[in-house]
């Protein structure tokens, strides 16, 4: 085996941070292995280098192989690599995430399993999507039925923006290429964001399965989070590669929401509005001590203690009686 090959993983010092990587990257029908501290996508046309310590997301399209040295570099990376369906509209598995500790997932399961800030927090993300509105009063019925209405202006708005028409929403799963455009475009547009977001959500420690608005189903909390950000990425992107006259939308959506999401600048928020979401901007301030700026390094700690009702405990000790 190459030398290059075995090269010795990345110090974490020299990893980029979630919020400064490149978004996502879908490869489809190439081979990916690894040269050095790069990963490497051979297809018919050649070979391409890319940084592994930079990428957020890997989504891998059908056709596509992985040798075992690459998904090494991928996990030493905390790279999410997500295996997806024909131009990355269906989710079936993903990776290893970047996560080294437990202290957001402590954070939802906490608030999760409350009743009463489970509504605090869906009131929190309805109130991401209705900015000035007051929904400290609504119940989640309520706060439903004003989403509902809202989503079918936002199409209506943009239907009027773009000159597309617009009929309805109409997703029906393995078959998409029967739909027309605009529901193939919104479609693979919502399956990147999820991609993404769940991502996201792995990669600093969250369970993408503890829904509050969503519930029953493995990504429910995915689904939350990327509800506050279609309307302003999604949707409008969309609604203009049709609009520009696309006759392969589902291609065209993909490359059209990298663009806006790094216009939107999601990746750097979608962090900061989980842990707006779950009020502990202040725990894991006087935790690394030198404010929240330093959050990434809060959930890169690696530390094993012991749970005690009274706190917690250091591990690796033997707390028998009398032991030495």
């Amino acid at each position: 085996m190459s030398s290059r090959m075995g090269a010795p993983p990345p110090e974490p010092t020299s990893l980029g941070r979630f919020r400064d990587r490149s978004s996502f990257l879908y490869v489809e029908r190439a081979t990916l292995h690894r040269d050095a501290n790069a990963l490497t996508v051979t297809d018919q046309e050649g070979t391409v280098h890319v940084p592994g310590a930079m990428l957020t997301t890997l989504l891998l399209g059908p056709g596509t192989r992985v040798t075992h040295s690459a998904m090494s570099l991928l996990g030493d990376c905390g790279v999410t690599v997500v295996w997806v369906g024909e131009q990355g509209v269906r989710y079936y598995a993903h990776g290893r995430s970047m996560a080294r500790n437990s202290h957001l997932l402590a954070a939802q399961a906490r608030l999760v399993t409350n009743k009463r800030t489970r509504l605090d927090v869906a009131r929190k993300m309805f109130l991401h999507r209705f900015p000035g509105e007051d929904v400290s009063s609504l119940t989640m019925s309520q706060l439903r039925g004003r989403e509902g209405a809202r989503v079918k202006q936002i199409y209506r708005e943009q239907s009027a923006r773009t000159g597309v028409s617009w009929t309805r929403r109409d997703y029906r799963p393995g078959q998409i290429a029967s739909d027309d455009f605009i529901n193939q475009a919104l479609t693979a547009a919502n399956s990147i964001m999820y991609g993404i977001v769940h991502a996201a959500i792995v990669s600093i420690g969250c369970s993408p399965g503890l829904g509050f608005v969503h519930t029953g189903t493995d990504r429910a909390f995915v689904y939350d989070i990327a509800d506050l950000y279609k309307a302003e990425s999604v949707i409008p992107t969309a609604f203009e590669v049709v609009a520009g006259g696309s006759i392969d939308p589902i291609a065209d959506v993909r490359y059209a929401l990298r663009d806006s999401i790094v216009k939107t600048r999601i990746l750097d928020r979608i962090v900061t509005d989980i842990v707006e979401l779950f009020g502990i901007a202040d725990e894991a301030a006087d935790e690394v001590g030198s404010g929240t700026s330093d959050f990434d390094d809060w959930l890169s700690e690696d530390v094993i203690s012991l749970w005690s009702p009274r706190g917690n405990s250091q591990s690796g000790v033997n707390y028998g009686q009398g032991s030495k």
